[in-house]
């Protein structure tokens, strides 16, 4: 039997980090960019020093994010690229929206986080934003890629689902053997007709995989299964893009 064509099944972008994640259609991947809009924001946890007029990279325990605050699963948010704005649903109300160029917009939206995540903050949180930086987890401006089939190897391990977006990936992919992508790197894959990604790096899991993205509870112990039953804590790889091209859900992967 021939095997699978490997393709992409779902693209994901992460506006403002640690919140809700988007699906695509259709994007764009430009040469050592993360997609369009991907962490574009985050919401500072107290003071850490960020300047956005020197933006540096930072640990991820600076913002609020999945790992150490699962009510932000809770939420359910959307960003609206021509007006930057940002609009927060908590059990299906709206509880907050706010254009986050603006002041008022970002006061708007930081009284939210002040009232929501009040005995989780080390200070006023502060939504942060600097042009053409990206509050990714690593340094890098990278893609992120998931296995599908890897994520199926997972949930073979607990006996139970095991939601693809516990791990927060840009592109999710179909078509490889479980743990294929970890023999890919240093390797290059062409996305589409034009766009090429090199693989740079595994993808280390942390707790925020524990978190279940629909109900915010930390039901599972990804990195512990995966290090238990696979002999490491990895589910995923980096990709830096070296050329540029659109790349569409049900592209062909190829080499």
């Amino acid at each position: 039997m021939a095997a699978e064509p490997s393709k992409v099944h779902a693209i994901y972008r992460y506006p403002v980090k640690g919140l809700s994640p988007e699906p695509l259609e259709r994007t764009t991947l430009a040469v050592r960019e993360t997609l369009p809009a991907d962490r574009l924001y985050a919401i500072e946890n107290g003071p850490s020093g960020f300047d956005p007029a020197a933006p540096r990279h930072q640990p991820k325990q600076c913002y609020l994010m999945l790992m150490r605050n699962e009510r932000l699963a809770r939420l359910h948010t959307r960003f609206d690229d021509a007006s930057h704005t940002l609009a927060i649903r908590l059990e299906g109300d709206e509880a907050a929206r706010g254009d986050l160029r603006t002041r008022d917009g970002r006061a708007t939206i930081e009284r939210f986080f002040a009232r929501y995540c009040a005995d989780e903050l080390r200070g006023p949180p502060r939504v942060l934003n600097a042009p053409g930086f990206s509050f990714s987890d690593v340094a890098h401006k990278v893609v992120s890629i998931i296995n599908l089939a890897s994520v199926a190897a997972i949930e073979g391990v607990v006996g139970m689902p095991v939601h693809p977006l516990r791990f927060r990936g840009n592109l999710y992919v179909t078509g490889w053997p479980a743990w294929r992508e970890f023999d890919l790197v240093g390797q290059e894959i062409a996305i589409g007709l034009r766009a090429r990604v090199k693989i740079i790096k595994r993808i280390v899991r942390c707790a925020a995989t524990n978190v279940d993205p629909d109900t915010g509870i930390r039901d599972l112990a990804i990195p512990d299964t995966l290090m238990k039953s696979f002999g490491h804590a990895d589910c995923g790889v980096y990709g830096e893009v070296v050329e540029a091209g659109d790349i569409a859900r049900g592209d062909d992967l190829g080499r």
